[in-house]
């Protein structure tokens, strides 16, 4: 593989992985609305989200690529596919506790810091390279979610240990789905194969958690069911797929960090939609992310 090649790979990457998370930063919007206006308790909207996702994956991919709907080598890879989903129910279950225990500043910084962890595991499990612009990328990645998401602010800090645990664990499960899924693609696995099978196992997962009394929240609102749909069909397909597409071209680790442009393109689409302005902090941790994402470029050249 030429140099230029590889440089034009990683680009390509660093474009995918950036359109699923604008994709994916609209997922708050959604989740917002969900929750102060129907109440909807997080662990239910964690597991209408995953299958309604599952759902349509299962429908557009037996239209388009049905062959993409069968695990591949299925005694080799099935262990595998359980232990992804389980990871992304984890997740799941730890983001939406995190946010009810910490408030969602908090909750944001606790779980950006994923891409440290990344770094670190995927230097162990792969020997990606980790050179100083990396580093520097890390450190200006999560100095820029502290001040975007306000939890400099120290009255935001006035949670509980155990909301600390919960959310440092948090960081810890995005950062093992991040691996698992560049070793989909190091295994053959198609991303959205990958994405398909992790969501519905996590379904599975995210069902033994349910309680009869609150599974159909909804009820009769199909206002709230069409919502709850349209926020598994948009930004969490479109995010999640682009994100585990881009992780074929960039080392999950950089990918990571692209991701953490989530709470900045969130606050603008938050000013656009509904009219919330981002403070000048709040720029300037925008803008420590985004220097972080063209430092990585440069790591590559």
């Amino acid at each position: 593989m030429t140099q230029t090649h590889t440089r034009s790979g990683f680009t390509r990457g660093i474009l995918i992985c950036l359109t699923g998370t604008a994709i994916w930063s609209t997922t708050a919007i959604f989740i917002a609305h969900l929750s102060n206006h129907y109440r909807l308790p997080p662990l239910v909207l964690a597991f209408w989200r995953d299958l309604f996702v599952a759902l349509g994956l299962a429908l557009g991919l037996s239209l388009l690529r049905p062959t993409l709907l069968r695990i591949p080598h299925p005694r080799h890879n099935l262990v595998f596919f359980v232990a992804y989903g389980l990871t992304l129910a984890v997740f799941n279950a730890l983001w939406t506790t995190s946010v009810a225990l910490n408030g969602a500043a908090v909750a944001t910084v606790l779980v950006y810091s994923s891409p440290a962890f990344t770094a670190l595991a995927e230097r162990r499990l792969f020997g990606e390279r980790f050179g100083p612009a990396r580093v520097v990328a890390l450190a200006m990645s999560l100095a820029g979610c502290v001040l975007a998401s306000g939890a400099y602010d120290r009255d935001a800090w006035s949670v509980n240990p155990l909301g600390i645990v919960v959310g440092l664990s948090g960081g810890w499960a995005f950062a093992a789905y991040s691996l698992f899924g560049k070793a989909a693609h190091r295994r053959g696995i198609s991303p959205w194969t990958a994405t398909f099978g992790a969501f519905t196992v996590a379904t599975a997962f995210l069902l033994l958690l349910q309680r009869r009394a609150t599974l159909f929240w909804l009820g009769s609102q199909v206002s709230g069911w069409a919502l709850l749909a349209t926020l598994a069909l948009v930004p969490t397909i479109g995010g999640y797929g682009l994100y585990t597409v881009s992780l074929a071209y960039l080392p999950a680790a950089v990918a990571n960090i692209i991701v953490t442009l989530e709470p900045v393109l969130t606050g603008i689409m938050a000013y656009l939609i509904l009219g919330e302005q981002m403070t000048s902090i709040q720029l300037l941790g925008g803008g420590l992310i985004l220097t972080g994402v063209f430092l990585l470029q440069g790591e590559r050249r």
